[in-house]
């Protein structure tokens, strides 16, 4: 099947690769031309483990700036462009609207359109009637939300294991389902076919839900703390409840990244719309906005003054396995602690410190070169390499003994027979 993809981005251009690894001739496209040059190249603009080797080996995968002419040749067409938050809190749906005034013009025969990008409900139904009023006949097109559901990190694993595939169509369509069907044909995965606004409404409650896990853990952290109980062990117990399930349950400094804050606050603003309290999605974000300051407490609490000392923060991605910085915790970590007149030297194995805080803090290209002559060290992402390190080498170059698990993944005895304090919310 011939197909097109709009958005090489994430979502868009793991896509691509794995819908071309199933035999689809696929053109992606982007009217960013330096990035669609850089993947005619053969490179790709972020990190993103296995990708770059997957798109070696398509042969049947193209990439173009010229979006709409690509549509006319498509019979069916993925939307995959980004849906930022605006400053109230909505999604900003400008790359979208772009998309439709392109698909206005360039539907000429049946065309099924398929949105992957993550839309506020109510989006897709108010595509079709754009089209419509447009002067595009409703017998040429069908609208189908069809959310992803990828892991940064794990995106095209995801991609081709996944454990749903959502389809929302709109109501007197029979016929959609079975092409999106048709489309994931290699993949074993069991189908939620529902509405439009349906699927739009499952990919929000995803997120949402996941986000209440974290945020759950971190406020029984903070009662832990009261308490001088271990959190850990609170984490596990209640982990192995089948009702319960392990996943999501690591304190820590909370979540970041490019989906969880922005789509909650674009549910909130879409439940406001329709005059909808949402008491648990206020809760779940003000945990985790103020979940930084209770670590800021805890460094305050072994440190007399914070100005001056030097800070070795291990992680500036939001997450292991990716280069994203977007809402990225350890980031605003490090924002926190240069206010509080902290020398800041941190450490990523791919992700780079955002613009502003490069006058700021100074990125090494080695852990131990962050570490060296530190008063303390903070644990911001629990990258692999992090989870391995040579605690006997890092507490010889230390200036301090300070140890803040921001992640709640070392372990403590380990590091306390390297003569460090290891410490935490929640962890005695």
């Amino acid at each position: 099947m011939k197909i097109c993809v709009v958005g090489a981005g994430y979502v868009g251009l793991t896509l691509s690769v794995a819908l071309a690894s199933f035999g689809h001739d696929m053109i992606c496209t982007d009217k960013d031309l330096k990035k669609i040059e850089q993947l005619k190249n053969g490179d790709i603009p972020f990190y993103e483990p296995g990708l770059l080797d997957a798109l070696h080996h398509c042969g049947n995968l193209s990439f173009s700036s010229e979006v709409k002419s690509s549509m006319e040749e498509c019979p069916v067409i993925f939307i995959a462009v980004g849906t930022p938050p605006r400053s109230d809190g909505s999604a900003d749906t400008k790359a979208l609207q772009s998309v439709i005034s392109d698909l206005s013009e360039a539907i000429r025969s049946y065309k099924t359109i398929i949105t992957k990008s993550t839309v506020p409900p109510g989006t897709n139904e108010n595509i079709a009637k754009q089209l419509i009023a447009s002067g595009v006949s409703e017998n040429l097109f069908n609208i189908v939300s069809n959310p992803e559901f990828l892991r940064e990190g794990n995106a095209l694993y995801d991609m081709l294991h996944p454990d749903k595939t959502v389809i929302g169509v709109q109501e007197k369509d029979h016929v959609s389902a079975a092409i999106v069907k048709s489309i994931y044909k290699h993949i074993d995965t069991p189908y939620v076919v529902t509405s439009l606004a349906g699927a739009e409404l499952i990919k929000y409650a995803s997120n949402f839900f996941l986000a209440a896990k974290i945020s759950f853990i971190n406020e029984m952290a903070r009662i832990c703390e009261a308490y001088h109980s271990d959190i850990s062990d609170i984490s596990r117990a209640i982990g192995l409840d089948p009702r319960i399930g392990g996943h999501f349950l690591q304190a820590g400094i909370g979540y970041g990244g490019s989906c969880f804050p922005k789509d909650l606050q674009a549910l909130q603003f879409a439940a406001q719309e329709k005059n909808t309290e949402t008491y648990l999605l206020q809760a779940v974000q003000h945990i985790n906005d103020t979940q930084l300051g209770l670590y800021i407490k805890k460094i305050k609490s072994f440190c007399d003054t914070l100005h001056g000392k030097k800070a070795a923060v291990l992680g500036i991605s939001f997450k292991p396995h990716t280069d994203d910085i977007r809402n990225s915790q350890a980031v605003r970590m490090m924002e926190r602690l240069t206010e509080l007149g902290c020398h800041v030297h941190a450490y990523d194995p791919a992700a780079v410190l955002p613009e502003h805080l490069r006058q700021h803090v100074t990125q090494q290209s080695q852990a131990f070169d962050a570490i060296a002559e530190s008063d303390f060290l903070f644990l911001a992402t629990e990258w692999p390499e992090f989870l391995a390190l040579d605690w006997k080498k890092a507490a010889s170059i230390m200036k301090g003994r300070l140890v803040i698990d921001g992640r709640n993944v070392l372990k403590k005895e380990l590091l306390e027979d390297c003569g460090l304090i290891c410490t935490g919310v929640g962890r005695p």
